[in-house]
This record gives C-alpha cells, structure tokens and sequence, in this order.
C-alpha cells in the first residue's frame, strides 16, 4: 500500500509546471513509545489541563491562546485573528533561484520530504526539471506553505525524485560566538597535531548509515519483551566515573599504539626474513669459495 501524500501541488520553473507530491522522509513509528499509566489499575492517563493559579479543570470551550507581554501578563489572541494573518497556500512550490550546494550552512536544514510527480502527465516534466539540476549541479530555493506557515524549502536531485528540505529562517539559528568566544587558544605543539592526524588516519572510513546501531533502542526492545514475559529485570551497578586529568601527549600516543598494534607486531617477522635471506647468501659465497679453492 502506497504511503500518503503529505502534501499535493504543483512544482513551477518559470512556466513549466507538473503535480507533484510530498512525503515526509523520515519517520518515528519504530521507536518504542511508553504511555502513562494508573500503577493502581494499569489504565492509561488522559492529560487535563489545569488553571496555574486556582488549580480548577478548565474545560475545552474555556481554553484560548495568548501570548505573554510581561511575567504572568497576557494578551489573548482570538482563532479568528490568526486567521487573518495566516498565509493561504497556493499549493505551488515556485522555484525562485538556484545555489550550489556548499552554501548552504548545515545548521538550516530542517525537515526532508520526498517530492514525486503527480501521475503519469507529470513525469515528462517533472524529469525535465529535475535532470536539468543535475546538470547544473545546483539546489532549487522554493517557498511552500505548510501546517499555515511559509517555509523555504531546499530541493535536489535524488535518485529518480528529489528531494526538498525545509529550511530555518536566520532568527531561529543560534550565534555560535555566544558559545565559542569563551573557548580559550592554547598552544599545541606539531607534534600533536600531527599524532592526532595519523589516529585520524587509522580510522578513516566512508558514511555508510547502515552501520548506524540504536543500542538504547534494542535495549528498551529487550527490556519490554523480559517484562512483559514476567521476567525480573537486573539493574547495574554503577560504573566508576573515569578521571578527567590525563596527559595529552600520552593520551595520543597510546591511542595510535593501540591502533598500530598490529602493524608493529609484524615487524619482527620482516627481520627474520631479511636475516635468513642474508643467512643463505654467506653460504651461497662460502659453497663458492670451497669450489674455486678445488
């Protein structure tokens, strides 16, 4: 069974134009989720919401949105005005411009959606669009409206579809020297870095998302089945917190020993190979000699 489009609308370069549709990439449905419950009854709790000052149930026709002016100070925003300042979607994703790639910061990159055509009628054009990115090599800038917000989204080329990405608007990104200005510049020698350069090498590798392992996913898996089959569950003992003094120097390099370990041991093989090899031509030279002295 297909999955159901998050989205439908239409994809827009200048005037070629196709149907198309969104699914969201990612998905949480495998994760373990746990529920409250009564420990008395074992139901499951529904969630009230409850007056912060009287502590009275407030009911569904009773509850309103509002936004906070000063502590505890509130101005109460009717659904009826957010309407008026809602964006109505078109359902159009308007290409605006292209950019390659590596401009764009990581830090925008928000939520993946595939987008596909739309029926048969829109393959042509969608294939149009799509093979003319890759091409060029270049990320579509495109607005689209979603859940009544206006989001940029980021679209490239991904296997036969592409794939758009909604980005984060600049007030919703951290300044990073908030956070690093205070990180201080110490002197470290070559020496190190370069220590550090050849563990960097010992683990060189390439992204391969398959070897991604949720370990505290597995667990709680396992932890679920024992209980429920009405096994006990061992708690651990608590593990010695290691200490954070250490030597630097060191640090690195027992950390490339450990990696080179192997490399090193196969060392002395190499020298008994080279010493019986020399072994063999001093008696190559003294057979020769009893020969010649015949």
């Amino acid at each position: 069974m297909a999955p159901r489009a998050y989205w439908k609308g239409t994809l827009r370069l200048s005037l070629v134009s196709c149907p198309v549709v969104l699914y969201p990439a990612t998905t949480a449905a495998e994760k373990t989720r746990f529920h409250m419950i009564n420990r008395e009854t074992g139901n499951r709790l529904k969630q009230q919401m409850i007056d912060s000052e009287t502590g009275d149930v407030v009911e569904s026709d009773q509850k309103g949105r509002g936004y906070e002016l000063r502590k505890g100070k509130y101005v109460e925003i009717e659904p009826e005005e957010l309407e008026a300042v809602q964006i109505e979607s078109n359902h159009t994703i308007d290409i605006e411009s292209f950019v390659p790639s590596e401009e764009i910061d990581e830090r925008y990159l928000n939520h993946p959606y595939y987008i596909a055509p739309d029926g048969k009628a829109a393959v042509d054009a969608f294939a149009v669009i799509r093979d003319a990115m890759k091409d060029q090599d270049r990320v579509a800038l495109a607005k689209i409206v979603l859940t009544n917000r206006e989001h940029v989204i980021a679209i490239k080329p991904l296997g036969k579809g592409l794939l758009g990405t909604t980005l984060r608007f600049p007030y919703e990104l951290r300044d990073e020297d908030e956070f690093f200005d205070d990180i201080k510049s110490p002197k470290i020698t070559k020496d190190m870095v370069e220590l550090a350069g050849h563990i960097l090498q010992t683990k060189a590798g390439h992204f391969d998302p398959g070897k991604f392992k949720d370990e505290y996913e597995t667990a709680l898996k396992a932890l679920v089945k024992r209980k429920a089959s009405g096994k006990t569950i061992e708690l651990p003992e608590p593990g010695e917190r290691p200490s954070n003094v250490v030597n630097l120097m060191d640090a690195l390099k027992q950390s490339l020993k450990g990696r080179g370990g192997k490399k090193t041991a196969a060392k002395p093989h190499a020298r008994r190979g080279t010493g019986r090899r020399q072994a063999a031509k001093k008696a190559h030279r003294s057979t020769a000699r009893h020969r010649k002295a015949g």
